[in-house]
C-alpha cells in the first residue's frame, strides 16, 4: 500500500465522524438534504449525496434528526431538522473535539523557530 492510499484511508476515516457533526449542527435550522450537501460544500466539506443521504437516513433511525415531508410544491421532499436527542449528542461530540483538539494540540511537536 503507497503512502497516498494509506493517508486517503486515514482521511476517509478522520471525516466520517465529522460529517457527523456537520450535519447535527446544520441542520439545527431544517434544511433539505440537497441543500445541505450544498451548504456543506461551501464550507469546505465535500459529501457525495451516497454518503450523506444513508446517513441521514441512519441519524433519523437513531431519533438525532426529526424528518418530515414537504409536500407544498409539484415534487415532495424529505426535510430534516436535529431533534433535542441529537442537539444533546452534538453538544458531547463538540465537547470531545475540543478535548480531542486540545490533546492532540498538546502533543504534537513545536515546529523549530525561524531565523530572522
Amino acid at each position: 500500500m503507497s503512502t497516498d492510499d494509506s493517508l486517503s484511508g486515514h482521511l476517509q476515516e478522520l471525516r466520517r465522524g465529522t460529517v457527523v457533526v456537520a450535519c447535527l449542527a446544520t441542520l439545527s435550522t431544517p434544511g433539505y438534504g440537497y441543500a445541505l450537501r450544498d451548504t456543506l460544500e461551501q464550507a469546505g466539506l465535500s459529501v457525495d449525496a451516497n454518503t450523506l443521504y444513508p446517513l441521514l437516513r441512519r441519524l433519523e433511525k437513531q431519533g438525532l434528526l426529526e424528518a418530515a415531508w414537504n409536500t407544498d410544491e409539484s415534487r415532495p421532499r424529505k426535510f430534516y431538522r436535529t431533534s433535542p436527542a441529537g442537539t444533546q449528542v452534538l453538544e458531547q461530540l463538540l465537547d470531545e473535539w475540543q478535548s480531542l483538539h486540545q490533546a492532540i494540540t498538546a502533543l504534537r511537536p513545536t515546529p523549530p523557530a525561524r531565523e530572522s
